[in-house]
């Protein structure tokens, strides 16, 4: 199989510690350095729960909220790999049920159970787009169910700016019930051929409950390059959202897109 006009670059960060003293994450992020350890004085709170397979957030300290986290009814969760990238950093403290803080390990064992939607590679390039300023989402899971009114606008954001059709009205869709954010996250299949991240451009004026189109959908490929019919199944359901795809080898993050695919005419 030939690839036509393939673009393709790759990024790593190799800094470990810094120590510093600060609440907002922006600087840091813009960066482009991924570091394992911070020091602050505000760290935000968060209890995890196990039967949704996220953290809700309990106390929160910073501006890192504005792009990290869904609402539902008024509450914020987070999904395992925002949950880890945030302790990591030294940006949130992890309890359980009785109130006691949760290890660096242990959430590094629930990472390695993938059973929250999310497998380690994943996290890799999770990690790796935060430390590069990226504003990253879980595909197909809306930041939030809010919708504001938009004078002269007819469309919606509910699909994490998918663009669905709505009633030009204010209204709130937050469902009652908050099963369906264990449907949108343990019931993921990793292994499905399906996109992972919305991923945005840095952006300091981002709103959750209007965020618009990613920059592009994210896929991470355990084979590279993919086939000619992942790439085609995963482009329909991309629409005119721009497809890039990431491979992960031994903590190596690469990403990787494809303007045309051909196979080659046998004899």
């Amino acid at each position: 199989m030939e690839e036509n006009d393939c673009e393709c670059w790759e990024e790593t960060s190799d800094n470990e510690v810094c120590v510093v003293d600060q609440n907002d994450e922006e600087d840091y992020y813009m960066s482009g350095f991924m570091f394992k350890l911070q020091f602050r004085k505000d760290i935000s709170k968060a209890r995890w729960n196990h039967e949704k397979g996220m953290a809700e957030v309990v106390e929160k300290k910073g501006k890192m909220w504005t792009t990290t986290g869904i609402v539902r009814n008024g509450n914020t969760y987070c999904s395992i790999e925002e949950t880890l990238f945030l302790a990591e950093i030294g940006a949130l403290q992890l309890l359980d049920d009785n109130d006691l803080c949760i290890s660096l390990n242990d959430i590094y064992e629930l990472v390695a159970k993938e059973k929250t939607g999310c497998c380690w590679e994943l996290f890799e390039v999770y990690r790796h787009l935060k430390s590069l300023g990226y504003i990253v989402g879980r595909h197909g899971v809306p930041w939030t169910m809010k919708i504001t009114k938009v004078k002269n606008a007819d469309i919606t954001d509910d699909s994490g700016g998918q663009g669905t059709p709505r009633r030009n009205a204010a209204m709130d869709m937050e469902p009652k019930q908050e099963s369906s954010i264990v449907d949108l996250f343990n019931n993921m299949e990793i292994n499905k051929v399906r996109p992972d991240f919305d991923v945005y451009l840095p952006n300091r004026k981002f709103k959750k409950s209007c965020p618009g189109n990613p920059s592009f959908v994210l896929y991470l490929t355990r084979v590279c390059p993919p086939s000619k019919a992942e790439i085609e199944d995963l482009e329909r359901q991309c629409s005119s959202i721009p497809l890039k795809f990431c491979h992960v080898d031994h903590g190596r993050v690469s990403f990787f897109s494809f303007d045309r695919m051909e196979l080659p005419i046998l004899p």
